[in-house]
């Protein structure tokens, strides 16, 4: 570009952190907006499967892949997957040397995208309240605080709940029908010994009709795990969700009659329950373009987390600044990323939602199948923790 332009990235998980990473790494300035107040004012969620052609790429792209590979934990590929009696329906162990989905926990991941910022990247606590296209091409960002500031570029990768969407799309996302409820051990080779073995290395997941059990171990000895069921989003209703023996009570009445091993999951978990019931955008999600701003990650394309969100956000914040790099104008720039990121996105959030509908039916039986060709990306990985800014 003959100019160098004011570029703004609201949100700073992983696919904003990692456009502004390829930018810095070729002279562009950039800005990234944050509502949190630090790094480590709340926890990042679990764990992720990083994979080949789409993490990892943009990992390469930003000059991380080592960095990357020496914090993850490739044997935690290893999945298991269980009916409701606890009987090991499959078993998949990576091999020696597969580096195709290794896992790395997300607050890592992001510690590792911060880290390659130059300093003072971040602003922290600053909440975006609202995008106002300006003539001649500019955007207006609005910050909570009253004040404003104009960008030629704005970028919106601040999630399910995005406050630049609007200015693109009046799309807002819907429940799945799915919920899961978070809960969480730690020290679990010692103090939860039965949990470690169900869950071994990797992930584990034990499925009947519209329910599901997953566990994910994290580094640590830390791990996460997601009582997921097809239901209304008020399942909780009559019920204070922080009265954790109340909502203990409830999850194990919907899940009578499971192997005592696996109700363990829901009995001796440390601390209390977190809901987190799942939205989507519709399918697919498009705009008219509107100069000087763009979407990424969950803020275009939120699908259910069957193991593609996370990456894709990834290698839409790489593929971004790339366009931004080297194309003569922003327009140019928006124009050949959307027209690859949009239709890609369309097709990934197609098929998330036939994995989900797949893995937990409209039905209770025990019948249901268990598909190969949903193995190993269906087991419903962590969400992340829902942004609200």
């Amino acid at each position: 570009m003959s100019t160098t332009p004011r570029i703004a990235i609201v949100g700073a998980g992983p696919g904003g952190l990692i456009c502004a990473r390829v930018l810095q790494q070729h002279g562009v300035p950039v800005t990234v907006f944050e509502h949190e107040s630090d790094p480590h004012s709340r926890s990042q969620g679990g764990t992720l499967d990083i994979h080949e052609e789409t993490g990892q790429a943009a990992l390469r792209a930003a000059g991380l892949f080592d960095r990357f590979l020496a914090l993850s934990r490739p044997e935690s590929q290893e999945w298991r997957l269980y009916d409701r009696h606890a009987t090991l329906i499959r078993h998949d162990r990576a091999d020696e040397g597969d580096l195709g989905r290794p896992e790395i926990d997300r607050g890592r991941l992001r510690t590792l995208l911060l880290d390659s910022l130059a300093p003072g990247t971040v602003r922290w606590s600053h909440s975006v309240r609202a995008v106002t296209p300006l003539p001649h091409g500019t955007v207006r960002l609005h910050h909570h605080d009253r004040t404003a500031e104009d960008f030629d570029l704005v970028i919106g990768a601040d999630g399910a709940w995005s406050r630049v969407r609007p200015a693109l799309s009046g799309a807002q996302p819907s429940y799945t029908g799915v919920t899961m409820v978070e809960a969480r051990f730690d020290d679990v080779d010692h103090r939860h010994p039965g949990i470690a073995r169900l869950v071994g290395d990797g992930t584990m997941s034990a499925k009947a009709g519209h329910r599901s059990l997953v566990l994910q171990r994290n580094s640590n000895g830390h791990v996460r795990a997601y009582i997921t069921f097809r239901g209304p989003q008020d399942w909780h209703a009559g019920l204070d969700l922080a009265d954790t023996d109340a909502v203990r009570a409830r999850l194990l009445a919907q899940y009578r009659g499971w192997d005592e091993s696996l109700l363990d999951i829901l009995r001796d978990n440390e601390g209390g329950f977190i809901n987190r019931p799942l939205f989507v955008l519709p399918v697919p999600h498009t705009w008219q373009r509107v100069p000087g701003i763009t979407l990424l990650g969950d803020a275009a394309h939120l699908m259910p987390p069957v193991g593609v969100g996370a990456n894709l956000a990834l290698l839409d914040g790489a593929e971004l600044a790339q366009a931004v790099i080297g194309h003569p104008t922003l327009d140019e720039a928006l124009g050949a990323y959307e027209s690859v990121m949009l239709p890609r996105a369309a097709g990934n959030a197609k098929a998330a939602r036939q994995m989900l509908a797949t893995l937990l039916p409209d039905t209770d039986s025990d019948d249901a199948a268990f598909p190969d060709a949903i193995w190993p990306a269906g087991a419903l990985p962590d969400p992340g923790p829902a942004r609200t800014d």
